[in-house]
């Protein structure tokens, strides 16, 4: 299975835009968002192509599954527009014998992270909010932060996992270029 990694979009249907064209081209078959989905908060800029009302009706009218981690600029407001749940605060996803975690990451230092996933057996653990990327093994699991194809710190990012019977690929990529920037 293809599953395609976002956080960050803070109301940006531009950035929306080209994460989603890039996941269809990779065959995505499920997105996981880890937050901050619409607001960008009051320490951030407008992000180019701000639309949140536009990217309600694009995330609604998705064919591709998604699943959201309520993140720290997401309200309830934010999920009466959705047709998705935003969930709180952790997602816990099991596909194709992975266990996959999925939380905003704004509350949890990475032993507190390292525990979690110790105590749930976790594979993969998914964060987003430092807008920055970062893949790396902590003990047994792989931490993920897809960085922010929005309002990013460095080049805009998103993220795909790959699993397979005998592997599993992540790669992050520029959602301008389609270069893989880590792997």
């Amino acid at each position: 299975m293809k599953i395609g990694v976002v956080s960050d979009l803070h109301g940006s249907l531009l950035a929306f835009e080209k994460t989603s064209h890039l996941f269809r081209m990779r065959k995505v078959e499920l997105i996981l968002n880890a937050g901050d989905v619409f607001n960008y908060g009051p320490r951030n800029p407008w992000p180019e192509g701000y639309a949140p009302g536009d990217l309600v009706k694009a995330l609604n009218g998705l064919s591709i599954p998604m699943i959201i981690a309520q993140g720290n600029c997401d309200s309830e407001v934010d999920q009466a527009a959705l047709n998705v749940p935003l969930l709180s605060p952790c997602v816990f996803v099991y596909v194709d014998g992975k266990k996959i975690v999925v939380n905003h990451g704004h509350k949890l230092s990475d032993d507190e992270k390292i525990q979690l996933a110790k105590r749930l057996n976790i594979d993969i653990f998914i964060v987003g909010h430092t807008h920055l990327p970062k893949l790396e093994r902590l003990e047994k699991m792989i931490l993920l932060n897809p960085g922010s194809p929005a309002l990013p710190k460095g080049s805009p990012t998103a993220g795909t996992i790959e699993i397979t019977d005998t592997e599993t690929n992540i790669e992050i990529f520029n959602i301008d270029t389609g270069n893989v920037v880590m792997r």
